[in-house]
């Protein structure tokens, strides 16, 4: 007998699982906040809104009454009540404005206090021991942080607000408006199979029935948004972020014509873009000609309703007017979830994303903290050693260095070696940003090191804030800074130290290498490690650079990483990475 097709009830455990795990996401986004060093005035500000929206319910309940007062006057031609009415009317919607002015002043207030607090706590989680580094390590799916960061929060704490207060004022404009709906209604009697049916407060019923049906209609057509926002918004930010990376890389791509591939890349990931789109259009289209056509027919769907009672004479024109604009509130409240459809698929593809982006920086957070990795303690004697370190890849764990090397203090070392080796993982390793491995690295006690890469971070600013980095611009003197430039061969640069620019792109390879000394000669570190620290520099550049070190710095421990042979000459001794029979790499010479 062939398989019966599932009935819709099976679905409905699963539709309820799915909207308990949503509903419990958002409340752990939510909770910290409204228990935090902030909660009172949060919740002062949340009393005082959701006072304000109540009262726009009860203004709108006695405009109705207004309006309904109105309408009589007018069939009665009566000119003193209309104009008495007229006054009430406007002294009440006086109030309705300051109230609606003052309800979006809040509810603004609101949202960027809980931003400002949930983007503070989140860049905190997010670069907390290089936790932004180890999700790259980790190849975790939290894809695009700076846009969860940017842009998911200040959308996440915008729904929120405006959909749960949006709940609350319709059930609140529910219970206002059903008392009068089923007052103004009457009692409907129904011949039905030869029996006589008084359905009491029938255009309650009405309204009830329209709204269920709508709601369920609007649910079965638009339930594709909700993946469609989520991968709208990742395909939106991969594409921006291949943009920002053509700009950081811009003289690279220039310099070997890499045009035509880049456009490529562009062209494939704008393609998700707009393929994603034309789902959300064909899907939004459908909804849209469904929520328009529900909304043009509630217009005059009461009034048909009702007209019967007003043409028998059962009821004025104001009751009849009345009661249109009673079901009009009532079917509105009850179809808060079609007028809200599209905000909620937002809200739970946001939720989603910071879900998922909260939960891989809690993963790595946690595998720092218990994975086994390579041990990190203060050494005794003053030295730095790197005892049966074994250094591995992220991903699968597969050996790629094994280390034992000592350097006392003062001295200066070499490391070299072929490409791919592992020199830069080693260099890593003893900044304590790879986690991978197992073994033991002794620092000095009160160690103050400094590490130079290849490439030097230039942040967007004044170059005196790119010379003094990590440090403050204030922290050293003009002076000091002009200095350190001069000695490094870019006094050109002296007297534009508050200038701004992006000086990674501002500055070539080989200047901004001449930067990171000078940023070694004004911080002055007991231990510096250079890995390729020299590599855009001539050698001229390159041994005045290391001659500085031995001039200035001459207590400061050098340990480098470079393949020229004529760095020798600036070091001490020099260790080699070997490869043994494994293809594991493995220090030789210590």
């Amino acid at each position: 007998m062939p398989d019966q097709p599932a009935m819709p009830t099976e679905a409905m455990p699963k539709r309820a699982a799915a909207l308990s795990r949503f509903l419990r996401d958002v409340w752990t986004l939510t909770r910290p906040y409204w228990s935090s060093e902030e909660r009172w005035a949060a919740r002062g500000l949340l009393a005082a809104i959701v006072a304000l929206n109540l009262g726009v319910v009860f203004i709108t309940v006695e405009l109705t009454e207004v309006n309904g007062a109105i309408f009589n006057a007018l069939q009665e031609k009566d000119q003193g009540a209309f104009v008495d009415q007229l006054l009430l009317f406007g002294g009440l919607a006086l109030v309705y404005i300051a109230i609606a002015v003052y309800r979006l002043y809040l509810n603004q207030m609101l949202q960027i206090r809980w931003r400002r607090w949930l983007t503070d706590r989140c860049l905190g989680d997010w670069m907390e021991g290089q936790t932004y580094y180890r999700l790259q390590l980790a190849g975790t799916p939290a894809d695009n942080p700076d846009q969860r960061i940017a842009e998911d929060l200040r959308g996440f704490v915008q729904l929120t607000l405006s959909l749960s207060l949006g709940l609350l004022t319709n059930l609140v404009t529910l219970v206002s408006f059903l008392a009068m709906l089923w007052s103004l209604s009457g009692t409907l009697s129904v011949a039905l199979f030869g029996v006589e049916l008084a359905i009491p407060g029938y255009m309650v019923w009405v309204a009830l029935a329209y709204a269920v049906v709508g709601t369920w209609l609007t649910h079965r057509i638009g339930r594709p948004l909700a993946r469609l926002s989520f991968d709208q918004q990742k395909y939106e930010a991969d594409f921006r972020f291949a943009l920002v990376r053509l700009r950081e890389n811009a003289e690279s791509v220039a310099l070997q014509g890499g045009e035509a591939q880049e456009r490529r890349g562009f062209a494939s990931r704008f393609a998700r873009v707009v393929d994603n789109w034309w789902a959300i259009m064909r899907t939004q289209k459908r909804l849209v000609w469904f929520t328009s056509a529900y909304e043009q027919v509630a217009i005059i769907f009461p009034l048909l309703v009702a007209a019967p009672r007003y043409f028998s004479g059962a009821v004025p024109l104001g009751a009849l007017m009345q009661t249109a604009q009673a079901f009009g509130q009532v079917q509105g409240a009850l179809s808060w979830f079609i007028d809200a459809y599209v905000s909620l698929t937002d809200w739970h593809a946001t939720t989603s994303r910071l879900v998922g982006f909260r939960q891989a920086v809690g993963e790595v957070r946690q595998a720092a903290r218990t994975s086994p990795q390579i041990g990190r303690a203060a050494g005794p004697d003053g030295a730095l050693r790197v005892e049966g370190v074994e250094l591995a890849l992220p991903k699968g764990g597969a050996p790629l260095l094994r280390v034992d090397l000592r350097v006392q203090p003062g001295e200066r070392v070499l490391v070299t070696g072929p490409s791919g080796s592992g020199k830069s993982t080693l260099f890593r390793a003893l900044a304590g940003i790879w986690p991978f491995g197992r073994g033991r690295i002794g620092l000095p006690v009160g160690a103050d090191a400094m590490h130079l890469p290849q490439r030097p971070y230039m942040p967007i600013g004044s170059l005196r804030a790119a010379v003094t980095y990590p440090a403050a611009p204030e922290a050293f003197e003009g002076e000091a800074v002009r200095a350190a430039l001069d000695a490094v061969g870019m006094s050109a640069f002296a007297e534009r130290l508050d200038e701004e620019d992006h000086w990674a792109q501002r500055l070539s390879g080989g200047e901004q290498q001449r930067v990171a000394f000078a940023r070694a000669l004004l911080h002055r570190p007991g231990w510096l490690f250079l890995d390729e620290a020299t590599s855009a520099c001539d050698p001229a550049t390159e041994a005045r650079l290391y001659g500085l070190l031995a001039e200035r710095l001459p207590g400061t421990t050098v340990v480098s990483i470079g393949h020229r042979a004529s760095l020798s000459a600036h070091h001490d001794r020099t260790v080699t990475v070997g490869v043994d029979g494994d293809g594991v790499g493995q220090l030789v010479g210590c």
